[in-house]
Formats: structure tokens, sequence, C-alpha cells
């Protein structure tokens, strides 16, 4: 200040220049108040800066008037420049001086890194609690009996040894392939023996032309087990589960033949041993929650009852933890007194969970509704496989890649056996409209074939 005063004591004008220097210096550093030394005039007319003697300063009608109205105008600029710099800090809007383009907030790319911590905090939470979930499912392994030891239930048995241990009965003799798996090998002559294994699980893995004879075969022996296993503090019965490619069939066999203590869970894994040899990830497997604890499930809220698939969780938190009973349409909660019915939820969860960690796309579907979608996809795939295989078509020298396509088909479906064809057309009752259907759509093309050939010869 003693510098100012001297120069300012000499020449009025180097006085003002050296203000408004110091002004533009402390602009981001201080407020307005701090330069009211230099820019608030004194209460005389003739008033002076810093109290400075009146001989050096000029008269109010000449520089002095001047010089009030240029700190009057840098007041005004330092004000408005504080401002802009705080409402910049505190997320408001910021423009370039001289009306240019709007710049990215500072906040706007602050709050961006935020989100991106927080994205990669999420990441990191999923992570462990799916490490977590594979623990917790590891601590406790599912003990699974699997009737049918061919090729398919060879497939699922590898997969289902991994995640714990896994019981195999089949009428051939295949304890040399059990025991190089790591499984239990024993024949199903001696349904006793299968069912003292404490299974917790028993998926029947047989063919859709077997399986009804398979369960009733069955059933009376679970009934002799679970009598016999009444004070020992188990589970009523153990969860049952069907893998055919049909739906209502296995559902209706089950519901009519098993003991009610006995839980139902109907399923179809949409892939085999060859579209599911390099893993399970990505493929569908379609289920149908049927009976738990001796209550029958309405497949209508099959969606809002499974928290592990991925399929609509939006509109499923308000029902998530509850289930209605088919029928009545009263609602349960999984909470409820029943330690059987407790613990058959968490057995059937963990099963599920087996398929869901390998990966597949988890679809809640009515059995009823699987066997319409399916007369229109997979039995009219084999359907249209059959008939051209039929027609003995072969490789040509001159083959589009369209006729690559039917010739790939034919091969895929002529490998699986007639009785599976057979049963997709015996067991769902929605293929013979799309037999029907076919009839109709190909006389419909020829008949259209014809009239063309017809106008054709008509106009010569």
């Amino acid at each position: 200040m003693i510098g100012y005063r001297l120069a300012c004591s000499k020449n009025n004008t180097f006085c003002l220049a050296l203000l408004f220097l110091t002004a533009l210096l402390h602009i981001d550093r201080t407020t307005t108040t701090t330069f009211a030394f230099a820019t608030t005039p004194s209460s005389s007319s003739n008033s002076c800066i810093d109290n400075l003697p009146q001989t050096d300063c000029v008269s109010q009608s000449g520089v002095d008037g001047d010089a009030q109205s240029s700190t009057k105008k840098t007041s005004t600029s330092l004000n408005m420049s504080s401002t802009n710099s705080n409402e910049s800090s505190t997320g408001g809007s910021s423009k370039k001086v001289g009306g240019g383009s709007s710049s990215p907030r500072p906040s706007d790319i602050g709050r961006l890194k935020e989100l991106k911590k927080e994205e990669a905090e999420l990441a990191r939470k999923l992570a462990s609690l799916r490490r977590e979930k594979l623990s917790a499912l590891r601590s406790r392994p599912l003990t699974i009996g699997v009737i049918g030891f061919g090729r398919f239930g060879q497939f699922i048995a590898r997969t289902f040894s991994k995640h714990g241990r896994v019981v195999v009965t089949s009428r051939s003799d295949y304890t040399d392939i059990a025991n190089g798996m790591g499984v239990t090998y024993v024949p199903l002559s001696d349904p006793a023996a299968f069912l003292n294994e404490g299974l917790d699980v028993i998926v029947v893995a047989v063919s859709i032309l077997s399986f009804e004879k398979t369960v009733k075969d069955l059933a009376p022996h679970i009934q002799h087990y679970l009598e016999d296993n009444t004070d020992r503090g188990m589970l009523p019965g153990p969860l049952v589960v069907d893998v055919l490619s049909v739906k209502e069939h296995p559902r209706r066999v089950l519901l009519e033949q098993l003991p009610p203590e006995c839980d139902i869970l109907c399923t179809h894994p949409m892939f085999g041993p060859d579209s599911g040899k390099n893993g399970w990830h990505g493929l569908t497997f379609v289920y149908e929650r049927t009976r738990i604890d001796g209550m029958l499930l309405d497949p209508a809220h099959e969606r809002s009852f499974h928290q592990l698939t991925d399929a609509d969780a939006d509109s499923a938190d308000e029902d998530a933890g509850s289930f209605v009973e088919l029928g009545s349409g009263a609602v349960h909660d999984v909470h409820e007194n029943s330690e059987a019915h407790v613990e058959g939820m968490d057995r059937m969860e963990r099963f599920l969970s087996i398929w869901e960690e390998e990966g597949c796309r988890m679809v809640p579907m009515s059995c009823a509704d699987h066997d319409e979608y399916a007369a229109n996809s997979q039995f009219i795939t084999h359907l249209m496989g059959r008939i051209l295989g039929s027609q003995g078509l072969s490789k040509t020298p001159i083959d589009t890649k369209g006729f690559e396509s039917v010739l790939k088909l034919i091969g895929n479906t002529m490998a699986d056996s007639f009785d599976l064809f057979y049963g997709l057309y015996k067991y769902n009752k929605n293929s013979v409209e799309t037999i029907r259907q076919l009839q109709s759509a190909l006389s419909d093309v020829v008949v259209h074939l014809e009239e063309m050939e017809k106008q054709e010869q008509e106009s010569k």
C-alpha cells in the first residue's frame, strides 16, 4: 500500500491503473469487499483515494469523476466475476464472457466419475455375492439321484457332480462309466438301495415313452421309504424332477402317481449332449414349480416367485417372496410356519441354482404354455426334418447355402430316435393341430402353383 500511495501522490492516472491491475490480480481470491478501499468514495465532494493529501487530488468535475465512474464499473465487474465463480463451484451454469457457447460443467464431470466409481463398486459387490452364494451351495451340497443313465443322463450327471453328490441308476450296468465320472451307480433292479442313498432330488431322465411306467414303478418304493423314515427328522419326501421335451404329460403323471409328500419340479433343458458339449452358458432352461409341501403352485405367478431369473425383475419386486396356490388363489409367504415348506423351498432353489450357475437362461413357464410353444417350434422342426429326410436328399455339386441348411436339419433330426419324435407327437396335444396346419399350408401352395400355371396357359 505504501508503494501505491507514493505512485498516486505523483500521478492520479497511474494510481488508477495500479488499482485496476490490483483488482485483476485478486479476482479469483477475494470478494468485492476486499477492494472497497479502492472503490468507495469519501463523503467529501473532492474525495481522495485512501485519504491522500487534498492537494494531490483533482477536482470532482475532472479526472476524479472519471475515476469514480471507472472504479464503480470495476466493482460491478468484480461482483459479477465473483458470483459466477461461486456459481460454477456449486453446480450453477457457467458461460464464456462475451456470450460464447456453454462448456461442460465441472460438476457434471465430477458426478460422472462418482457414478463410475459406484458402478465399479456394485460390480465388485455382485461378484462377491455370487462367490458367497456358490460357497453356500457347496457348503450344503445336494445328493442328486438320476434315473436313466443313458446319453442324456450321463450328460447332466457329469455337471451335477460338480455341485453335489450324484447317485445314478439304470437298467443297464454302467458301473465303469459311473466310477470314471466319480458318481455312484445302483442297479435299477434295487430301488430301495437307490432311495436309501439319502436323495434330496430325483431326476427322472428316461424317454417320453418310458416315463409313466418308470414313475409308476418307483412310486410305491418312495411310499415305503417315507414310512420307514418318518421319525428321522428328514424332509417328508424327495424333490422329483422331470426333464422331458413335453411338459403337461409328465406333470399329470407326477401329480397322479407320487405321494403328496414329494415336491415336484417340471423342467425342460432346451439342449442336449451335442448343443451343450462346450458348456451350458446361454442355453435355455424352462421350468415350472409345480408343488411344494403338498401345495400346488399357480404357474401364472411363477415369474415373481423365483428370484434367480433375470426376466422382468422390476415388475416382480412387489410379489417377490410369495406364491399363489393353484385353484384357491391364496397367497402364501415363503417363510410360512411349516418347516417342510421352508426346507422344500431351499432345496428347490439350490437345485435351480445349479442350472443358473452353469449359465443357463432361466425361463419360468407353465407346462401348458410350454407345449403350445413347443408344438410350433420343436415339433415342427422334427416334423420337417423327418419329411425331408424321407425323400432321401443328399449333397450335390451345386448345393446352395440354403440347401446345406436343409441337409443339416435332416441330419440333426434323424440323429434322434423315432421314439422321441413319436413322443413329441403323442404326448403333446398341440402336435396334431400343427400337422393339420402344415398339410393345409402345403395344399394352399400347390393350389397357388396350379392356378398360376392355368393362367399362363390361358394367356397363350
